[in-house]
């Protein structure tokens, strides 16, 4: 699709040609309130309200960022933030995804509710410090809402230049981020014994396993969660493939399968915003859906796991 010239909001899009084909799945979600508020969950640190649904930008943002003017992504972007988003997650570790993004943030006019987040990767408090003052300067923030020490990496010696940047203002939330299942014992101890604001993993309606404990510390501790690889990157949509979307999933506003597995996800007590990355703005506009309306009750979400059993 090419560039719009002007935001693209929820109530233009749907009545622009390009939604046409969109409009028998994402229509009920839309319009099943007037003008509705999305969804926001509470920071337990510091009681702020945070959009549920965020954006990731692994993979997907990791192009040239010399011509993101005229990339898809800049309608992506526009996309998220006229649909009530606010965190962006990156990372170092990203390639090119922080430069990008930054960079289109430049392009935009409705992104003053941003939530920038991103990650320290690398080994020494020298080499932190410079990566951290690197990824601010590419994503264009002069304070960061939100650094993540990334999969643990030395994250002691990580741990105290945060702790040492909150207390100063240079940023407003600390955190510590896995997507890999063998951390979890040894951030679990992380979680118990030291004063952080977030705690990023990958939960989903397939993968559980921080159901058992992560998101119970977290619950704990007053600490704020950000899921990542809500969709197990690809192979919920593979399992559901041709397969109808149940009748009663319209009883929690839900549209589709994307919108069934984030508010599956969005449910969760523990779960303070979730970050599917996408580059499409089908995708985009079908994500911010989830957003918005009702979420499974937990009768609902013991209904939506025995369907997943059968599929």
């Amino acid at each position: 699709m090419g560039s719009f010239k002007q935001p693209l909001s929820r109530r233009t899009f749907l009545k622009s040609s390009a939604a046409t084909s969109l409009l028998c799945t994402l229509a009920p979600a839309y319009l099943s309130a007037t003008d509705p508020e999305p969804i926001k969950k509470t920071i337990p640190s510091s009681g702020e309200r945070l959009s549920v649904i965020g954006l990731g930008t692994s993979r997907t943002f990791e192009v040239d960022s010399a011509n993101v003017v005229r990339s898809p992504l800049l309608d992506v972007m526009r996309a998220f933030f006229d649909n009530g988003g606010q965190l962006i997650d990156s990372s170092p570790m990203y390639g090119n995804a922080e430069a990008v993004t930054g960079a289109l943030l430049k392009q935009i006019d409705n992104s003053k509710d941003l939530f920038s987040a991103t990650k320290v990767w690398t080994y020494g408090k020298r080499e932190g410090i410079e990566q951290m003052e690197r990824s601010m300067q590419r994503l264009g923030v002069n304070r960061m809402d939100l650094m993540q020490i990334h999969n643990l990496r030395d994250w002691e010696v990580q741990m105290e230049t945060l702790i040492d940047w909150k207390s100063q203002g240079k940023i407003r939330y600390i955190g510590i981020t896995t997507s890999h299942g063998r951390y979890h014992d040894e951030l679990e101890k992380i979680l118990q014994r030291h004063p952080l604001d977030f705690v990023q993993f990958s939960y989903n309606i397939l993968n559980r396993t921080a159901e058992q404990r992560l998101l119970p510390i977290a619950q704990e501790r007053g600490i704020a969660t950000l899921i990542n690889r809500p969709y197990q990157r690809g192979s919920l949509f593979r399992r559901v493939k041709d397969k109808p979307l149940p009748d009663w999933a319209a009883e929690f506003d839900c549209a589709s399968w994307g919108q069934f597995f984030l508010k599956f996800i969005a449910s969760h007590p523990g779960v303070t915003c979730i970050i599917p990355a996408t580059s499409k703005l089908k995708h985009m506009v079908d994500n911010m859906a989830a957003g918005y309306g009702r979420l499974p009750d937990q009768a609902t979400r013991q209904r939506m796991l025995t369907l997943m059993k059968t599929l």
